[in-house]
């Protein structure tokens, strides 16, 4: 069976969704103590973390404590979707694609990645590209990244003349910038642990890239501080902020937080600067939602219609073995008659891809329907019929 445990914007908070994905990686440590996992791939975003699983029987007596469990045709429908945008708070949204390609990859370079998994993420990945090629659900769309720049615009009016600092050259940072090049803006200054990649992301901008341990001083005089690193803690929290910035400057600034889990502590807003998190960016998703319903549709019936590929495809998984041994001694055969067919004919004056491809069709049309059957067999569920064709195909060597 398959396994989603998820939490997520649509279900929590912030606090929520900090706490609970602490909780997910105890429940599913616990899972793998208890339970044979023959595969899995972990997803997890600013506003979002998920495991998915494949294991012999469904996990009980455990707390799920908040989470949303989903198994089978559920799990498969919310991956199609979420790669589609349709599960992101900014409905549309294409980083989510790079971020379920990159969760597969890393699945598959560290071996947790099987052939069930890879059959679905394939498919995810193929159905968000084939749902903004075919529907307009991307167009123009909005970021997290971006959604954080209207919304220090709306506190602040126009950002043109205000300086704006971006902590964090990672995706979620290179999302901010992105947005704030759209707005024409010039003061911009990126910091990064990582030097080198602020200074490629300044450079982009036209802005200035600075040394993490500056990071007090380009706080004291921000209009804007957008904050997007993957620190597993704070990195400002009420001290700091309060020794860096004059008092004069605290009640003027804005300070969003878009990192998971969070990088400014939430008593720094005690100060009187004007702190926002992933929870404040909920209006403007709402509104995007709104403009975006008719192609959501759109997108909705081509995930309906994937999914049923996608269950018949993983159904096939149980007799692609027997169908591989079948070609497998099929091509045996055939290379070893068409060998000897060659020598009985003699000279042919090029004409051994004829008799070449003639044995392969000769092969494939034999074995058409015996695999068609097959699959068709896995689809029913019809043992009977697979372990007939396990015993009648099986090797005699």
């Amino acid at each position: 069976m398959i396994l989603n445990i998820r939490i997520d914007h649509k279900t929590a908070d912030i606090n929520k969704i900090e706490e609970s994905t602490r909780n997910m990686d105890e429940i599913f440590a616990n899972i793998q103590h208890d339970h044979q996992v023959q595969e899995y791939v972990q997803v997890k975003t600013c506003n979002r973390a998920e495991i998915y699983m494949v294991l012999d029987e469904a996990p009980l007596h455990y707390q799920w404590g908040g989470l949303v469990v989903e198994k089978d045709e559920k799990a498969l429908e919310h991956v199609l979707k979420l790669s589609c945008g349709l599960e992101s708070m900014i409905i549309g949204e294409d980083q989510i694609l790079g971020q379920l390609k990159d969760a597969h990859k890393v699945s598959v370079k560290k071996g947790h990645c099987g052939p069930v998994l890879d059959n679905v993420f394939t498919k995810a990945t193929h159905v968000g590209q084939v749902v903004r090629k075919k529907t307009q659900i991307n167009q123009g769309s909005v970021s997290i990244g971006s959604a954080a720049v209207n919304l220090a615009e709306s506190v602040l009016g126009d950002l043109k003349c205000k300086k704006v600092l971006i902590i964090g050259a990672g995706k979620m940072g290179t999302l901010v910038a992105k947005a704030l090049v759209e707005k024409h803006l010039k003061a911009i200054v990126v910091a990064n642990r990582t030097y080198d990649r602020a200074v490629c992301l300044a450079k982009e901008l036209g802005g200035d890239a600075i040394r993490f341990d500056r990071l007090a001083r380009a706080i004291s005089d921000a209009d804007v501080v957008i904050s997007a690193t993957g620190a597993p803690h704070a990195i400002l929290t009420r001290e700091k902020v309060n020794v860096a910035v004059p008092p004069e400057n605290l009640e003027k600034m804005v300070m969003v937080d878009i990192a998971n889990p969070r990088d400014i502590e939430e008593d720094v807003e005690d100060l009187g600067v004007k702190l926002y998190n992933i929870d404040d960016l909920r209006g403007i998703a709402d509104n995007n939602k709104k403009k975006r319903q008719s192609e959501a549709k759109k997108a909705e019936k081509i995930v309906a219609e994937e999914l049923d590929l996608l269950e018949k495809s993983l159904q096939h998984l149980e007799v692609e073995p027997i169908i591989a041994n079948i070609r497998s001694q099929a091509e045996i055969i055939r290379l070893r008659e068409t060998e000897k067919a060659y020598h009985m004919l003699g000279d042919m004056n090029g004409k051994e891809k004829v008799v070449d491809h003639l044995t392969k069709v000769v092969v494939d049309r034999v074995f058409y329907n015996i695999i068609h059957n097959l699959k068709e067999a896995a689809e029913n569920d019809d043992t009977e019929v697979i372990n007939s064709a396990k015993y009648l195909f099986k090797n005699k060597t």
